[in-house]
């Protein structure tokens, strides 16, 4: 079955948009926007969203365990990056941050949002939003004290991209890993994501809530957790914002 390919002049979000079709659809759809009116990203956060940029989410129909689905933001990341790279000409400077977000020369040019409507036990729909900084990117100044600095592919390679053109490169690429996802699991998300993560081995902090934790990044385990070396022993995160001392 192939991929559908659904592209808007406006939205107000594609993740809103990949739920009001996901009913409808019977097999996976690509939903691309030149822009967004009410653009979120992680933690219901706007999401500056100027034309030129891009603005998309691949909706899908999942049969797998809530928590196997999730471990598709790491699908999604490693093929956003096989995409930056391919659609610019380069893979350097191209790093994943975990757990969703795509860096270049250390900049955040990309973030992923994952978000699922139930069925019972299930997923009904998955919907994977991909937001990446081609042209433009936020003002360093309203981002969060402590936050990676954003960038955009344009500032940091001097190539302009197309959404579509981006969408050309990102669509192949993420069915090259759905399907080692679907025939060999994680481990292999796994080995590949951690050859690309961003500050492994370093120190870093991870921040749920109120609370803080500073360790040594030292891996990310078969359920996508990331592992932080704390002084009394390894600590397992399944969630957290993530921020680089």
């Amino acid at each position: 079955m192939g991929v559908g390919r659904v592209l808007l002049p406006s939205v107000d979000s594609t993740n809103a948009e990949a739920f009001r079709r996901a009913p409808d659809l019977s097999g996976p759809c690509w939903i691309l926007a030149a822009e967004q009116t009410a653009g979120r990203g992680r933690r219901a956060r706007a999401w500056s969203s100027p034309q030129g940029n891009f603005y998309a989410t691949l909706v899908m129909h999942p049969h797998e365990a809530p928590q196997i689905v999730a471990l598709r933001s790491f699908a999604a990341a490693l093929a956003l990056r096989d995409a930056l790279a391919g659609a610019t000409g380069t893979g350097a400077g191209l790093a994943l941050k975990w757990p969703n977000d795509v860096l270049m020369n250390g900049g955040k040019v990309a973030g992923i949002l994952l978000e699922s409507h139930g069925s019972g036990q299930g997923v009904a729909a998955l919907a994977i939003g991909i937001g990446v900084n081609l042209i433009a990117h936020p003002d360093p100044h309203l981002i969060e004290q402590g936050a990676v600095p954003p960038v955009s592919v344009l500032s940091e390679t001097g190539v302009r991209l197309t959404p579509e053109a981006l969408l050309n490169h990102l669509a192949p690429a993420y069915a090259r890993w759905e399907a080692v996802f679907a025939t060999q699991g994680f481990a292999p998300l796994r080995t590949a994501w951690l050859a690309h993560a961003a500050r492994l081995g370093e120190k870093i902090i991870a921040r749920t809530g109120t609370q803080s934790r500073e360790g040594l990044f030292e891996t990310i385990d078969a359920e996508g957790n990331l592992i932080l070396r704390m002084a009394q022993g390894p600590l397992a995160i399944p969630a957290a914002e993530v921020f680089f001392s």
